[in-house]
């Protein structure tokens, strides 16, 4: 019998969905992720994905489900549990920013994938682990949680709006400033006079800033 001539197809796995709607985020950003394009990198039609996903959302799932699978969490320390909150988070804003706009993806997402569950888990025991009464740690993550989604999905589309030359609304700061102290004094006059304050910071400071804020004010259990 003659070897059949036509080349094997490389099977589609859950890996090769998740690999191939990576790409398209790293490369495009999330707005532009849907499945047709998801089939388009891997060389296929939809119809080979339904016997791993239905919709979207499931695509959702599975990259935020990988990018939680390269969070490393460590053993809650009650004598370090603030800064281990610090370092879990900053990784998780970090991954988000590597993906331009992935964060939507987490935003309105009910965690399914065993990943998600596995860092949410981990959050939960650090603060559990620094005193903080279980519902307190419960609304405190979630906020937190739902903060650095939020910047890393802000500062992903002002990186991809610098790009286009005609995005002419993402200024410096000395042009901001310059804005702010050009508004009528009458009426603003708090942001005329405070306009460098505004519109300060460089690189995660403000993130840093409005973490460690949440996280100082959580009242451990007893105090």
């Amino acid at each position: 019998m003659a070897p059949d001539p036509r080349p094997r197809r490389t099977p589609i796995t859950l890996d090769r969905i998740t690999d191939a709607a990576l790409q398209v985020v790293a490369t495009e950003g999330y707005d532009a992720l849907t499945i047709r394009r998801v089939t388009n990198v891997l060389g296929t039609g939809p119809s080979s994905l339904y016997a791993h996903i239905t919709t979207k959302a499931d695509i959702d799932d599975l990259i935020i489900g990988r990018l939680c699978s390269q969070i490393v969490l460590p053993e809650p320390d009650p004598a370090r549990w603030q800064d281990q909150l610090r370092d879990v988070y900053a990784q998780m804003r970090d991954l988000y920013l590597k993906y331009p706009g992935v964060s939507k993806a987490a935003l309105a997402m009910v965690p399914a994938n065993l990943e998600i569950l596995r860092v949410g888990e981990g959050i939960f025991a650090i603060l559990l682990a620094g005193g903080i009464e279980p519902q307190t740690a419960a609304w405190a993550m979630d906020g937190m949680t739902l903060y650095v989604a939020g910047y890393a999905l802000e500062v992903s589309l002002v990186q991809q709006r610098q790009k286009d030359q005609d995005a002419t609304w993402v200024l410096s700061q000395d042009e901001m400033v310059g804005r702010l102290t050009a508004l009528p004094e009458e009426t603003f006059p708090q942001t005329r006079r405070y306009a460098t304050e505004l519109t300060s910071g460089h690189g995660h400071q403000r993130f840093d800033f409005t973490l460690s804020l949440l996280i100082e004010n959580l009242t451990r259990t007893g105090s």
